[in-house]
């Protein structure tokens, strides 16, 4: 995922359908030099991870 699109995603009202490795997760913030973003899965909030912008894919 490229960081503009992360971005919109992180800031949209409405929630994207997002995988990281094919785990629906929620976009927190977006760290656009690191290219990074702080995410959670949807089933456990708690556990939140950095990672790879290039790890999250959109879910039409």
């Amino acid at each position: 995922m490229n960081v503009q699109r992360a971005q919109e995603i992180a800031s949209s009202p409405v929630m994207a359908h997002v995988l990281c490795d094919g785990t629906p997760v929620f976009i927190q913030h977006v760290n656009e030099q690191s290219e990074t973003a702080r995410i959670y899965a949807l089933n456990n909030a708690e556990e939140e991870r950095e990672v790879s912008l290039y790890s999250l894919s959109e879910q039409d």
